[in-house]
């Protein structure tokens, strides 16, 4: 039974590695792609989701999105992390598509109400996409399957400021009214995806089983994992991105728990996210005023590696 999903995305080379996994993955129907500023600019992020698909030789449904964040000022695309082309700054063909007429937003209440029920909204960057569905149509909390969050942190700090992750920090206020909408939610954040570390050997067998697409993310990850080597002593990469469809395919590698998540949305604590376990008293009603969602806690690092390799290889 294939799993029906729209990947919303700021690509972003671990976000091309995930599309590639739900380009590659026989359970999963990838109704379409959702685009968001982060790790570049809009109009990148839209043409690297239409590149991505066009060298798996795939025509995937491309929408493009939010170019900033709903309050806060935007703050520049890391490109000392992506690549000034969200790619890791490697030459890439020229694109042929291009992306719907109809918005981000617009294409996910389209396809939730079309399929009420069926699908699930796996989002990897800031949630602008998502808040702006929520308000174009409040009622698809209720006819949505599920909603897959990369992003946040629930004990391991951020890494963005002490206590942000990157996707939180981008646009909080978003962020804030996605994770407690009170549909059913999985925070998949840094607790769980820096357990993993994706390797040049994985990287190799990746390459070798994805032809032209390959080669784009090898030369992409190049740049990427200098990051992480330099600034983070880690031989590889945090296949952050993945590790979302990783939980959504193979949930048992993942350790969870419930309760009510809050996002702070200015001050020192922007963009952190705060976990109140499900049950457990603390002073004052204030922490547990939010619906009910699970996050990850940790991961099997190394079990969810095998199984991106598995997939793209």
């Amino acid at each position: 039974m294939t799993t029906p999903i729209i990947f919303d995305t700021d690509p972003g080379v671990d976000d091309a590695q995930a599309i590639a996994i739900a380009l590659a993955h026989p359970d999963i129907e990838l109704l379409g792609l959702t685009t968001t500023y982060g790790n570049v600019d809009i109009d990148t992020a839209t043409t690297n989701a239409l590149l991505v698909s066009e060298l798996a030789g795939q025509q995937i449904p491309v929408a493009q999105g939010a170019a900033a964040p709903l309050v806060k000022t935007k703050h520049p695309a890391p490109a000392h992390i992506h690549g000034a082309n969200g790619l890791g700054d490697i030459a890439l063909p020229a694109v042929q598509g291009k992306a719907m007429s109809s918005s981000a937003a617009e294409f996910i209440v389209e396809q939730v109400n079309a399929r009420p029920g069926e699908i699930t909204l796996v989002a990897v960057g800031p949630l602008g996409n998502l808040a702006a569905a929520l308000q174009l149509d409040p009622a698809i909390t209720g006819k949505v399957k599920q909603v897959v969050v990369m992003g946040g942190s629930i004990k391991e700090g951020g890494n963005v400021t002490p206590v942000a992750e990157a996707n939180m920090f981008n646009d909080p206020h978003a962020a804030s009214r996605v994770l407690t909408a009170g549909w059913p939610l999985t925070l998949v954040g840094l607790d769980a995806t820096q357990r993993c570390v994706l390797s040049p050997a994985d990287m190799e067998k990746i390459a070798a089983g994805q032809g032209r697409l390959g080669e784009v993310l090898q030369g992409s990850y190049g740049f990427y994992s200098d990051f992480y080597r330099e600034f983070l002593g880690i031989d590889g990469c945090c296949p952050h991105d993945s590790c979302a469809l990783a939980w959504l395919m193979r949930p048992e590698l993942f350790t969870t728990a419930r309760g009510h998540l809050s996002v702070e949305t200015d001050g020192f604590a922007e963009g952190q996210t705060i976990f109140a376990p499900e049950g457990r008293p603390f002073l004052g009603e204030r922490w547990s005023q939010t619906p009910v969602v699970e996050v990850c806690l940790t991961a099997q690092g190394d079990k969810v590696v095998e199984w991106i390799v598995e997939t793209l290889s």
